[in-house]
């Protein structure tokens, strides 16, 4: 099995003359093109430019490897280019600061073809380059033919002897680049050669174009001393190494300092993988926050009580949905009516939707109960969960029910923020402190903890939180219900920009309570917060569509065009993390013109009359929108704010980038 069904003699240039990079990648891609592994060149080269923009593509010994993936690529293949003057860092960016760039492989890679041959041969390719000998003698040919006849040969890299079984250290490692090809290979290679050098064991897994590579056995991971992440994308599969140590760095790391990646693995992690763990090994593996600074654990607690009671939002803001979509649409009733005492009894399914509407009441009822508990648990772990869940019970108002008082002001979310972690740290303080006889043990948590645990929630709610926070909401209350204009537009504004500033962080998810908590009290519509959910996904999914009608080429890379359909779509589910590579990627450009976006479309939306009261910002929730006019209005102009915004800045910058290389 050789390399020169991948390329042609055609495609090899040597002794060549150019004093800069764009026109060295342009002149490659033309012969590619010419030589038809390519149906658009310009798509390709744009490919190739935004890679050069994510990372530096020069290595080490005079060697570059630029490479691009991309639809317009029809076969995989390279082209090879040796210069007769070297190219210093100024002129082309490399890993070693004193590499000065002769030798250039330009790799095309299809965007769909994982598991092709050609692929993997591309794969032995980059790992090939790795070894001295062969890349000098690609230097020194002096000749087209004679540089062909060198990729005659088995291009099998050998395996390093640090994988031995015998190794007293043992270390793993994840390599993964944008493209799957180039780095991901090269970095693996990299680190087995250190790893050998230092008499080290390791295994490399590699998640590139082929998928998962040399997979990593729950046996290694059991003997492995850590684990080292090279890697440009999201980790696969990366709770299994819940509980190892580890390092965590861009995939081209490895190329130039594996040794020391490696010795700081082992003496200096950046921390334990996180994942999930039994309530039984809770206090083993997580220290039940011990380790942990006070303003962390706080944030993990309104985290996790968060993340639980998101999916009571959805089922309550569903079956509410369904309902008077029925209701109304179905049945052609009065909205207004669908509660009324009058269908208790009425039979068929006027009823079924009446009692429906309830539960979907009742389903809201339990929002803060939930929230409470779960932000307990993050504490002090199930023996928070009584005391927070009572907790959460005062703040809904639930108690007023019971004890039948009608105009009591709960004290909503931010009594179940209070009572929902007191109860944690009160849970746990009683955990720790009461030490009972092996013979009673049991009675502490079955018992003990959570008796008194609630006894003392009680005592807080009723003489400092209830009083507290109950009179705090209603002077919010009243405050809110009176801005009229301009202060409910700031309202709006606000909302708005802390849901679009983290596409489904620990902001969004703040401001996303906050609004809930005004809502359900029907104190302020969630209009702001809905139309913030949607906007950012369905904006930045519109730049990649219309990015080549607009400026006539493409201003994103291919993955970020593939993740951008995806965006589109899942922003119609009001599913906002579908733009999370966008921000990720960008973050400096693209999370200002998300939350100028949604705050624009939000404000637009509300000055022009929408009403949205239910949480349902998906597209089966428009139909409940009061003005959808004025709604659609609103997200048009975010939307197509966030899409131009995007695309001419980022054209700006490309265009900026081609005069720097005097393209």
């Amino acid at each position: 099995m050789n390399l020169q069904c991948m390329t042609q003699p055609e495609l090899i240039f040597t002794g060549q003359h150019f004093t800069n990079k764009t026109d060295i990648l342009n002149h490659l891609a033309e012969a590619l093109w010419g030589q038809g592994y390519l149906n658009d060149k310009q798509l390709y080269l744009d490919s190739v430019l935004q890679r050069e923009e994510h990372s530096a593509t020069g290595i080490e010994r005079g060697l570059a490897i630029p490479h691009g993936k991309s639809e317009a690529v029809k076969k995989a293949g390279f082209a090879v280019m040796t210069l007769d003057t070297p190219l210093s860092g100024d002129s082309w960016a490399s890993l070693s600061p004193d590499n000065q760039v002769e030798l250039i492989i330009l790799l095309a890679v299809p965007e769909t073809e994982a598991g092709d041959l050609h692929l993997k041969l591309l794969g032995e390719f980059s790992k090939r380059l790795m070894n001295k000998d062969f890349t000098d003698q690609l230097k020194r040919a002096g000749s087209p033919e004679k540089v062909y006849s060198l990729l005659d040969q088995d291009v099998t890299a050998e395996r390093n002897a640090a994988t031995a079984s015998d190794a007293k250290t043992f270390v793993l490692a994840i390599t993964s680049c944008a493209t799957g090809i180039a780095h991901t290979y090269m970095a693996a290679e990299a680190l087995n050669k250190a790893a050998g050098e230092m008499g080290i064991g390791i295994h490399v897994e590699k998640q590139g174009a082929n998928g998962i590579e040399d997979r990593i056995t729950p046996e290694m991971i059991q003997k492995a001393d850590g684990i080292l992440f090279a890697v440009d994308t999201k980790v696969k599969e990366k709770e299994r190494f819940a509980g190892k140590p580890y390092v965590e760095v861009k995939v081209a790391e490895p190329l130039k300092n594996s040794r020391q990646l490696i010795q700081t693995l082992l003496d200096r992690p950046q921390g334990i993988v996180e994942g999930e763990s039994t309530s039984d090994d809770f206090a083993k593996n997580s220290g039940a926050g011990k380790h942990k600074t006070v303003k962390e654990e706080l944030t993990t607690a309104v985290m996790t009580g968060i993340s639980y009671m998101i999916p009571m939002l959805v089922a309550g803001g569903l079956m509410l949905g369904i309902a008077k979509l029925v209701w109304v649409y179905a049945l052609g009733m009065d909205p207004g009516q669908i509660g009324d005492e009058l269908y208790k009894t009425s039979g068929g399914i006027t009823q079924f939707i009446h009692y429906l509407d309830g539960f979907g009441s009742l389903l809201f009822k339990f929002v803060y109960p939930v929230f409470a508990m779960f932000a307990a648990y993050s504490i002090s772990d199930r023996l928070g969960l009584v005391s927070g869940f009572a907790g959460g019970l005062f703040s809904a108002g639930l108690h007023y029910t019971f004890w039948g008082i009608n105009g009591g002001i709960p004290s909503g979310f931010l009594g179940a923020l209070v009572l929902g972690i007191a109860a944690g740290y009160i849970s746990r303080f009683l955990n720790e402190k009461i030490k009972l006889p092996k013979n009673f043990a049991a009675m502490k948590p079955m018992f003990l903890v959570p008796g008194i645990s609630v006894f003392a929630i009680f005592l807080l709610n009723m003489y400092l939180v209830d009083p507290v926070f109950g009179q705090l909401n209603l002077m919010m209350a009243n405050g809110i219900k009176s801005m009229s204009g301009t202060g409910q537009l700031t309202l709006s504004a606000v909302i708005a920009a802390a849901t679009a500033f983290d596409l489904g962080g620990p902001v969004n998810k703040a401001a996303g309570a906050i609004a809930i908590g005004l809502a359900s009290d029907q104190v302020f519509p969630l209009t702001p917060r809905v139309l913030a959910i949607v906007i950012p996904p369905i904006g930045l999914g519109l730049a990649t569509m219309l990015d080549r009608f607009v400026v006539k080429r493409r201003v994103f890379p291919a993955d970020l065009r593939v993740v951008g359909g995806t965006s589109f779509l899942l922003g119609f589910l009001a599913i906002s993390e579908g733009a999370l590579p966008f921000m990720l990627r960008n973050p400096l450009i693209t999370i200002p013109i998300n939350m100028i976006g949604a705050i624009a479309g939000s404000c637009i939306a509300v000055a022009l009359g929408a009403v949205q009261w239910l949480p349902l910002p998906a597209i089966w929730g428009w139909p409940l929108v009061e003005n959808f006019a004025a709604y659609f209005i609103g997200l048009a102009v975010g939307t197509l704010f966030i899409a131009l915004a995007n695309i001419f800045i980022r054209y700006w910058l490309i265009r900026k980038e081609e005069k720097k290389q005097g393209l």
